[in-house]
């Protein structure tokens, strides 16, 4: 069964000649199939490779601009899967956008390529971003009705939304498609990439980042923890940011000096992802993590809202040493808007240093009742 991806509409309408659509995310998360609903509605030559193919990473990586012409042939549409693999993939894409013309060209990777082989540079100017997350609620509004959404919330704060995920039925083979995925998928980037060996090092930082959902972060007790300096856990959370595992938002501040900014907080780009690292798959009724849950899922469904609708936006959360706090601030169209998340209905009101510090930003309060008409 195939849902319905709103970076198909996307994608169509950034491919354009001379430039490079790159989409990004983490493995399973529907590239794949994005790439092939694509190519359905293509009728000019085109041409699929795949940058896991030694024979593809030998063209693709030769930075020869007669190598790259024969190899694209009289193509019009190149299509490169998994591009991290190959190496220099953004000089040589950005040599054939300049000596092929009206060549259209989209590459994808489970991994930011910043991290993997350096596309950025290369291709300023040239290139469209596009992120792929696990499936969003925006996109499962078309497969379900409102009672669906409803009954089905539970199982996407415990097993998230990956699409096989969401087609599966049986809860424990989601346990076990979830567990597969972080023990042999998650970060398999990042060790191939970069060298590291401290696989095991990864995996108890990661645990130890899913009991703080929704709070700062001490990169020097986390160290202490992980017997590492606070540089080394800075530099794997980078990794781990890149490689779509987490997302970080700062903090915000422009009027207070008790405002919070030094440290971050981190959330799952999928709700099953966290729980399969800390091996809990409990109803939410034997939990006493609800409100983490809650607000990990609707922080990572707006950021999939934001990116599938092409809202441009800063992201944060604001907290002083007050202890007053805000879990979402967007910063966007030159106006702010504060967002408090709460698993519980019952009435709350915006915080008065918030009002006093920013008369004109708004304040709003998500909850059970109205959420819906923040990730839709």
């Amino acid at each position: 069964m195939y849902i319905s991806q709103r970076q198909l509409e996307n994608l169509r309408s950034s491919l354009k000649p001379g430039k490079v659509v790159v989409i990004y995310g983490a493995r399973r998360t529907g590239k794949t199939t994005l790439l092939n609903e694509f190519l359905k509605g293509e009728t000019e030559p085109c041409l699929l490779v795949n940058g896991e193919d030694i024979i593809i990473q030998g063209y693709l990586s030769s930075q020869s601009t007669e190598k790259l012409k024969a190899f694209v042939g009289n193509n019009r549409l190149l299509v490169v899967d998994e591009a991290q693999k190959v190496q220099n993939i953004g000089l040589n894409l950005k040599l054939i956008v300049d000596h092929i013309p009206d060549i259209r060209i989209v590459a994808t990777g489970s991994s930011s390529f910043d991290l993997a082989r350096g596309i950025g540079e290369p291709l300023t100017g040239r290139k469209i971003t596009l992120v792929q997350y696990p499936l969003a609620q925006l996109e499962l509004t078309t497969i379900e009705q409102r009672h669906e959404t409803a009954a089905r919330l539970e199982s996407r704060l415990i097993y998230g939304a990956y699409p096989e995920i969401v087609l599966l039925e049986d809860n424990r083979e989601r346990e076990r498609y979830l567990k597969e995925l972080v023990s042999s998928y998650l970060y398999k980037d990042i060790l191939e990439l970069e060298g590291i060996r401290q696989s095991a090092k990864i995996s108890r930082l990661l645990q130890l980042i899913a009991f703080q959902i929704g709070k700062e972060v001490s990169y020097t007790e986390l160290g202490a923890s992980l017997g590492m300096s606070k540089n080394t856990v800075d530099h794997y959370l980078d990794l781990l940011e890149k490689a779509f595992v987490i997302q970080k938002l700062g903090g915000f501040s422009r009027n207070l000096r008790n405002e919070i900014t030094k440290n971050s907080r981190y959330y799952f780009v999928d709700n099953g992802v966290r729980n399969a690292l800390i091996n809990n798959f409990n109803l939410l009724e034997l939990r006493n993590d609800a409100g983490e849950l809650w607000e990990n899922y609707l922080v990572i469904e707006r950021l999939k809202r934001q990116e599938y609708l092409r809202q441009s936006a800063n992201n944060y959360f604001w907290r002083t040493y007050t202890k007053k706090e805000l879990d979402l601030v967007e910063e966007r169209d030159g106006h702010l808007y504060g967002y408090e998340i709460k698993w519980g209905t019952g009435k709350h009101r915006p915080p008065k240093e918030w009002i006093t510090a920013y008369p004109n930003a708004k304040w709003n309060l998500i909850n059970r009742d109205n959420y819906l008409e923040f990730i839709e």
